[in-house]
């Protein structure tokens, strides 16, 4: 059980620290990234090689803790989910520090057996939280959230490592599903950290603010 909480700001810096000095953290102008969307961004951000590093993970996942009973509550929760695929072993490591049972959603049925979509035992009138690495928008948590409540238990709360920050309708678009967002840090975390760290050079960093200030413009002037 977690008995310390560090201040809001120093878990966002220094989960970002973490995040770059593991190479988590991907910032290319010239080259930029395409994601699932179809767009295109100078930024990426790779949460599941956080499993490979001991003492960041636990860390993290401290951090991660301590998040949800300041910001939920101590008896707030009845099971921990992780969301397929890299939601699992976060949910696992943070169901072991609040004494909870842990199970797993699936994106879809497996499509044989019990054509299951919750993996683990999640009984109805549970109150659960999903546990993933990261959100955008918000959009992917929506499916997971709708697999738990259709077992009959609850899920009002979410939490991540890494939340965007940069799209301004994702906790109203979560919040409109019933689910409050948290997370330990978000890209202006990152570029915060990275300037500190000169992590960067500094047109690369003056280029991701350009993207961090308004995503859409320089998508659209990058298609």
């Amino acid at each position: 059980m977690i008995a310390t909480f560090p201040p809001r700001e120093e878990i966002a810096r220094l989960s970002a620290r973490m995040l770059l000095e593991i190479g988590a953290v991907h910032f290319n102008a010239a080259e930029p990234y395409t994601y699932a969307s179809g767009l295109k961004g100078p930024t990426y951000i790779d949460c599941r090689k956080l499993i490979s590093y001991p003492r960041i993970r636990a860390t993290l996942m401290d951090f991660m803790a301590a998040t949800i009973l300041r910001d939920a509550g101590f008896e707030a929760f009845d099971n921990i989910a992780g969301g397929e695929t890299a939601g699992i072993p976060f949910a696992a490591m943070v169901a072991e520090r609040l004494a909870l049972p842990m199970t797993y959603v699936r994106k879809k049925p497996k499509g044989y057996g019990r054509n299951a979509r919750i993996e683990g035992v999640m009984t109805e009138g549970q109150r659960v939280l999903l546990v993933e690495d990261l959100t955008t928008d918000g959009g992917s948590k929506l499916s997971f959230v709708d697999a738990i409540r259709d077992t009959g238990a609850t899920c009002a709360h979410t939490a991540v490592i890494f939340y965007y920050g940069i799209f301004p309708d994702t906790i109203d678009r979560l919040a409109d599903h019933g689910v409050t967002l948290h997370h330990l840090c978000t890209w202006w975390d990152v570029l915060a950290e990275a300037r500190a760290q000169k992590s960067f050079d500094d047109t690369t960093l003056a280029e991701v603010e350009r993207f961090l200030t308004d995503p859409r413009a320089w998508q659209a002037e990058h298609r």
